[in-house]
């Protein structure tokens, strides 16, 4: 008799530990992840001067920072808020806008799309994974490396000119060890200036007309890159080597009356380059070279043509830790000549610059730098010809962090 009962009591308390477990899936299951939990929000602000110590007002920069020279002032450069998250294991998304464009030189802050990509994994850990949307190229170890790491205040001529703003519309393939992404990411997080995880193999296609462009000949751009960090006792490097090819179209809006152009506008683009990288542990070198073939305006022939062209850049830099406080003494030296497709009539550049700065970080939400340059610059279309503008002056940046 006691058995029965022992055993009707037994089977009475299975059924409700079931039913328990059973409530308890059931409540979890009616838990979602609320909306907000699934993506997280970041950005950064850097705000500009560049006219002290100035000695030449004609002196520009129109790929980087329009605010040199005259009627320059204050200005905002970058207002970035960035959208991102894993929403599923093998489904991330990147949205980055910025609300510091210039739509000319009388009108800016205007809001334009930066990036805007998926990224879509094939395996369990995201080692292979296709981004697709508007992203940056992967050319260039400077190019890669966001605005809110680099060190000199604009990037180099002679690399950024093979892709303004440095995105465009296409298809990535990127592969990249789970090791290897831990350690990209790192390298970021530690604050030794890296450059972020655009894999170890890059390959893709993309439209060629660079970011916010539409695409014009139905013929896209490839592009390849392989870049590798390792470690050598305490210290990391990473060297690379990366090119692409496709034809590029100058668009009409581009040209002057009078300038002498190809039929279909259709014009060779490729190059190729190399890349070192020495992170500053404490001191370090990031250097780059790359060659090719593009549209240039040629003075000779008032025309556009195929030109070929070369240039690179050193940057010496090192990290200086002040209690929880970091400091970074740089210099760079950088040259390049050859043409800017996406300027008016494929304007022909001769460029060499110099410049010292210091980077302070009292804490990592606030930066602030001054870098002095020191410019030569030859640039030339069809309405500017005999142009070459050298000067120096000092240049600061504050930027926050959130």
């Amino acid at each position: 008799m006691i058995r029965k009962y022992v055993t009707i009591i037994t089977v009475l308390c299975l059924c409700n530990l079931s039913l328990t477990a059973q409530n308890e899936s059931a409540e979890k299951k009616a838990k979602k992840t609320p909306w907000f939990e699934t993506f997280s929000i970041r950005g950064y602000i850097q705000a500009r001067y560049n006219r002290l110590l100035e000695t030449n007002a004609q002196l520009k920069n129109e790929q980087g920072d329009k605010s040199w020279g005259d009627d320059g002032g204050f200005f905002l450069r970058r207002v970035r808020i960035i959208l991102y998250g894993q929403v599923y294991k093998n489904v991330y998304f990147y949205l980055q806008p910025d609300f510091g464009s210039s739509a000319s030189t009388t009108g800016l802050h205007f809001g334009q799309l930066r990036d805007c990509y998926f990224d879509i994994g094939i395996d369990k850990d995201n080692e292979f994974r296709f981004r697709i949307g508007q992203s940056k190229v992967p050319f260039g170890f400077e190019n890669m490396q966001s605005s809110q790491n680099r060190l000199p205040l604009d990037r180099n001529d002679a690399l950024n000119s093979a892709v303004s703003n440095e995105r465009d519309l296409g298809v990535f393939f990127y592969w990249a060890p789970k090791k290897v992404r831990a350690l990209f990411s790192s390298l970021v997080n530690d604050g030794l200036k890296g450059s972020g995880d655009y894999g170890v193999i890059g390959i893709g296609a993309y439209n060629g007309q660079t970011a916010n462009k539409p695409e014009l000949n139905n013929r896209p751009h490839v592009v390849a890159r392989l870049t590798y960090p390792f470690k050598i006792g305490n210290q990391i490097i990473e060297p690379g080597i990366q090119g692409y090819t496709g034809k590029y179209v100058v668009a009409k809006d581009q040209l002057t009356a009078g300038v002498k152009y190809l039929k279909d506008l259709n014009y060779r683009d490729e190059r190729v380059a190399a890349s070192f990288v020495m992170y500053p542990k404490p001191f370090g070198i990031q250097a780059e070279y790359n060659i090719g073939r593009g549209p240039e305006f040629n003075p000779a022939t008032d025309s556009i043509e195929v030109q070929n062209l070369q240039g690179g850049y050193i940057t010496l830099n090192c990290m200086t830790r002040i209690k929880k406080q970091l400091l970074f003494p740089f210099t760079r030296a950088h040259y390049y000549d050859g043409g800017k497709k996406h300027e008016k009539d494929a304007r022909s550049y001769t460029v060499k610059e110099l410049e010292f700065g210091v980077e302070w970080q009292p804490n990592k939400h606030f930066e602030l730098v001054a870098m002095y340059t020191i410019s030569n610059r030859r640039f030339e279309d069809f309405s500017l010809q005999n142009n070459t503008q050298a000067g120096r002056l000092l240049r600061l940046q504050a930027q926050v962090n959130f």
